[in-house]
């Protein structure tokens, strides 16, 4: 998840579905309410662990922080050297996942078959959207980008990085301001850190605000009406190939002070020749490798 979410296209939310963990996510964000305050004051540790299911995000977020120390890193080299092949990878990961969250829909109604024609639209047209909103470092913008990517995150299908690119602050708040800071404490930097944390505060306010209020939200819908929630995010997830989809050229902007940025992507239909194949061998391991997990949940499942 912690790699996904930085690769502009690529959704968090989405791996954390396929991957079978996104109820208890949700589940896991929201009980952090006046229950777990209560005992937390109490010095209640050991039912506070069990109400919020610490040790499960607790492994979680580790394993983000390891991705975004490590392997993002790597994606990052890989997008920038290898773009189709990395996104050939993704892309066999969840075309894979499509036929297992589409089988979660217990009964297909009206509604259900609706909610998933909306995801997928809705997924699509956030894949051909051309963003042309400018940098905006104001307080309350930030707050904003924070919450609204926050909220992307967790949505199967919708790419946070993208919709910071859409807002025009990708550059400024996953570029600038995490290369400051990381910068700021290897050259023990104190301008540096106070330049990255004047962005990266107000931003993860808001994406602690926006992730309590849809964890709620996700929460209710999953009770209520399980299958349209079900069927809308197998939506997303399925729309999220056309974001994903290997072979796309960047269309680059020039702005105002020079600099070249992208702002959106171009699809194409490639050539049959050696580096299709290539291509096409690395979505068949990524198919392979989503049946794989999927092999694994249902034999822990059983045990």
């Amino acid at each position: 998840m912690g790699a996904a979410n930085v690769i502009p296209g690529v959704s968090g939310g989405t791996i954390a579905f396929v991957t079978g963990i996104y109820e208890r996510l949700i589940n896991s964000i929201k009980s952090f309410d006046s229950t777990a305050l209560k005992l937390l004051l109490g010095r209640k540790f050991t039912e506070l662990f069990k109400h919020t299911d610490a040790g499960f995000l607790t492994a979680l977020m580790l394993g983000v922080v390891v991705a975004l120390l490590t392997l993002a890193r790597a994606l990052k080299y890989g997008f920038e050297y290898h773009p189709v092949l990395v996104s050939a990878l993704f892309f066999g990961l969840i075309a894979a996942s499509i036929w297992s969250v589409f089988k979660m829909v217990k009964h297909w109604t009206g509604g259900a078959v609706i909610g998933l024609l909306i995801g997928c639209a809705i997924a699509v047209s956030m894949a051909l959207f051309v963003p042309h909103a400018q940098e905006n470092q104001s307080l309350i913008y930030l707050v904003i980008c924070g919450v609204v990517a926050m909220c992307s995150m967790i949505i199967p299908g919708v790419s946070g990085s993208f919709v910071l690119i859409l807002m025009g602050n990708y550059n400024l708040i996953m570029v600038e301001s995490l290369t400051k800071l990381g910068e700021s404490f290897t050259k023990l930097d104190y301008i540096k850190f106070k330049e990255a944390l004047t962005v990266l505060i107000p931003v993860g306010i808001g994406a602690v605000l926006g992730m309590i209020a849809l964890s709620r939200l996700l929460s209710w819908l999953f009770r209520r009406f399980h299958d349209v929630a079900v069927a809308t995010i197998t939506g997303f997830v399925a729309g999220s190939l056309v974001t994903i989809w290997p072979w796309k050229n960047d269309i680059k902007e020039v702005l105002r002070n020079g600099e070249i940025k992208t702002v959106g992507y171009e699809r194409y239909f490639p050539e049959i020749d050696s580096n299709f194949w290539i291509a096409a061998l690395v979505i068949l391991a990524g198919v392979i490798l989503m049946i794989g997990i999927e092999m694994l949940g249902k034999d822990k499942v059983k045990s």
